[in-house]
This record gives structure tokens, sequence and C-alpha cells, in this order.
């Protein structure tokens, strides 16, 4: 499968990618207006193959100390095929993310993807804090 991967926002489809994160284990149901918002305000690639999205990455960051790799995913009926590597890659590659203090993500079922790109667990999580909602 022959595949682009580009930065250009104009050219993400928030149908495709609403879509699959409403019904992903980590943002499931979340509103179409929340994630246009997140867009808005992040670093994002897409991933095309015959002019239709098939992948997304998004990037929150100041693009000097700290990024967090958000909302990465393929298609289901393009996934088991590296695409998801090539999608790492790009987004790892972009120069607006190069000589980062810190580079975060949270996953509960692709940590050997992100392994192999020098992502590992969190040295001391009791420095770690959060707030929910």
């Amino acid at each position: 499968m022959t595949v682009e991967i580009s930065s250009d926002k104009n050219r993400l489809d928030l149908d495709v990618i609403h879509g699959f994160l409403t019904q992903s284990y980590w943002s499931p149901g979340i509103e179409r207006e929340r994630v246009a918002r997140a867009i808005a305000h992040s670093l994002c690639w897409g991933m095309y193959s015959d002019g239709q999205q098939i992948g997304f990455a998004r990037v929150t960051t100041d693009q000097v100390h700290f990024a967090y790799l958000a909302d990465v995913f393929i298609v289901p009926q393009a996934q088991r095929q590296g695409l998801g590597q090539q999608l790492i890659e790009a987004v790892l590659a972009d120069e607006r993310l190069q000589g980062l203090r810190r580079f975060m993500l949270a996953t509960s079922t692709a940590s050997s993807l992100y392994e192999r790109y020098g992502f590992e667990a969190v040295t001391e999580p009791n420095n770690l804090m959060q707030r929910s909602y």
C-alpha cells in the first residue's frame, strides 16, 4: 500500500478522526467539537492512501521542553501493515519536535511499538500528578 503522510491540517478528515476516536478506548463518545478544538491547538499528521485518510497522530507541545503524543491510530482496514510505524517515524522526525527535554504518551495496548522508538516507562511515576475530570 502506498501512503502519504502530511502535517497539513486542511487535509484532515474530521469525520474519520472523530469516528475513530469516539469508538476508541481512550476517548469513547468524545464530542466532535472537542476533537476539532484539540486539532486546532496541536500539531497533527494525517496518513492517506488513494486520497482517503487512514491514520492520524496528534502532538501537544511547546516545541521546546515538552510534547505529548496522543490520538494515534490507523483505521482497522489498514492495520497490521506497518503503517503505525511509518506514522510514528514521521512524527518523531518533524523538526518542530527535535531537542525536547521530555516526550510523553500513554498507552495500554501499544507499548512495544513505542519502545522501538525510545519511549520507556516513567522512571519516577510517583512524581507525576494528574487532574482528571
